[in-house]
């Protein structure tokens, strides 16, 4: 075991993605990057918003923490740059309210973008009052301890996905996408292309044309069995 693959371990700098690949992956919703990157990256679709309309685009700051314990959050505030997304990944499943608005307040002072954790938080109307982005697995009022070492910026599992410290993510009302920190140039321009045709798309089934005619579906359902019956 490499000392990294350690518990008790805090990396203080990482290599984190270009910060101009981060600012135009921002510019597109989760589904855009999620298609782009080869519908890949997703978290799973237990990870919610805890306030409508959130939305949130910056580098993975990484915490791997225990159940109903949260002082490794405590001490990713002090890895925190301008621009981060902290990440948590739990040793086991958890609903434990795990983060609130005094952490929330840390963490923005700091620079932090938002917050997604596999694991509970409370404060939900505090939160949403300070317009602090937050996705997590539950909503909980019961509290944590601080006993137990976890680790900061190791690469960590959350919600079923590998993030890296580093790596770009990306969240809205649809969830939680990651793009690894080597493909955000590369994920990005996918998105612009993507984002252009689909503009393109919409323009044309707002004069009136159908999907089955732009796409060019009729041939295959014709194919498929598919009759019409006046």
């Amino acid at each position: 075991m490499t000392e990294f693959g350690k518990v008790g371990i805090v990396v203080r700098n990482i290599a984190r993605a270009d910060a101009a690949a981060v600012e135009r992956l921002g510019r597109h919703g989760v589904a855009t990057v999620h298609e782009a990157q080869g519908r890949a990256g997703l978290l799973k679709p237990w990870m919610r918003p805890v306030w409508p309309r959130a939305a949130a685009c910056g580098t993975a700051v990484t915490v791997l923490a225990h159940p109903g314990d949260n002082w490794m959050l405590h001490v990713a505030a002090e890895v925190i740059r301008p621009g981060d997304v902290v990440v948590v990944g739990v040793t086991t499943d958890n609903d434990d309210g795990m983060f609130g608005d005094l952490l929330a307040t840390s963490y923005r002072s700091r620079g932090a973008r938002g917050l997604i954790i596999d694991a509970g938080v409370r404060d939900a109307c505090s939160l949403a009052d300070m317009q602090f982005p937050v996705w997590s697995r539950a909503i909980h009022a019961r509290g944590t301890v601080k006993a137990t070492l976890g680790s900061v910026n190791v690469p960590v599992v959350c919600a079923g996905m590998l993030v890296n410290p580093g790596d770009v993510v990306v969240a809205d009302d649809d969830g939680v996408v990651i793009v690894p920190r080597e493909r955000a140039a590369a994920v990005g321009d996918a998105a612009e292309a993507r984002e252009r045709k689909e503009e393109a798309t919409r323009k044309r089934l707002a004069a009136g044309e159908l999907g089955l005619d732009i796409y060019g579906m009729r041939e295959a359902l014709a194919k498929a069995g598919l009759k019409y019956v006046d």
